[in-house]
């Protein structure tokens, strides 16, 4: 049985995506709208959750692209919940702010130009979930797409207690002078071997600055043909290969950390 409330219903490629992943026999999925806020701005996530499990469950903080909370990021959150975690979609952007067309990249522009304010908006998500009553808090992970790729990898710099971070065909920012040290979490970068806005050289750079923190656990894989936004159904860049490779490996990624 799924719950979904007071969402609205998925666009029919993510529903078709989301029915690969099946629900367990006792299960019931609870989808809603969560409101939180960060230094006074109102923000609004999305939390997915087996409200039928009886025990604290490992968490993931999802983070969105740069449309904001939407189907995307909505569905991921479900694809989690089925497999037994509690999965917070968080808002960077502000209520209400689901930008299209060019004020996407605009709005997204905002936060590229200002990565702690960047980092600070994830750090509001998690915190939230890191207190909610059904997480056990040792037990956190953070996931992004495109621009959520990289705030995801941003925060990981910030040495916050997480335990894995994954990044679907996000922006890979090498920083100089290097924060890598400061990295606690296990990273898994998945990009796209034909992405124009990750280009071989960007992943290069990215590699070459993990290599000098020699105690990050970090793995890069590359997937061919797929471009950028690989993994969004519906679209014509989404590459159902990729996309399938890339979820199982941050389903094996997840199992890993958190056995």
């Amino acid at each position: 049985m799924t719950i979904d409330n007071p969402s609205p219903a998925l666009a029919p490629a993510f529903q078709a995506l989301l029915e690969q992943v099946p629900i367990g026999e006792h299960s019931v999925i609870e989808a809603e709208t969560i409101t939180y806020e960060h230094e006074g701005l109102p923000l609004e996530g999305y939390l997915a959750r087996d409200v039928q499990a009886d025990e604290r469950r490992p968490a993931v903080l999802v983070l969105h692209d740069w449309h904001g909370v939407a189907d995307n990021v909505r569905m991921r959150a479900q694809m989690l919940a089925r497999r037994g975690y509690v999965a917070f979609a968080a808002d960077l952007y502000g209520a209400g702010v689901r930008p299209t067309g060019d004020d996407a990249p605009a709005e997204a522009g905002k936060y590229y130009r200002d990565l702690g304010l960047l980092r600070s908006r994830v750090a509001a998500a998690f915190s939230w979930l890191q207190q909610h009553p059904a997480v056990d808090p040792a037990r956190l992970a953070v996931i992004g797409y495109c621009f959520g790729g990289t705030a995801a990898l941003e925060f990981a710099r910030t040495g916050a207690p997480v335990r894995a971070v994954a990044s679907f065909h996000g922006g890979l920012i090498a920083h100089d002078p290097s924060d890598a040290s400061q990295i606690a979490a296990s990273l898994l970068v998945l990009t796209g071997g034909d992405d124009p806005v990750v280009p071989d050289d960007a992943v290069a750079a990215f590699q070459q600055e993990l290599r000098g923190a020699p105690h990050v656990d970090w793995q890069v894989t590359t997937y061919s043909g797929a471009p950028h936004a690989f993994t969004i159904p519906g679209t014509d860049r989404y590459r159902p290969v990729a996309d399938a490779r890339s979820w199982r490996a941050l389903v094996c990624f997840l199992d890993e950390v958190f056995r």
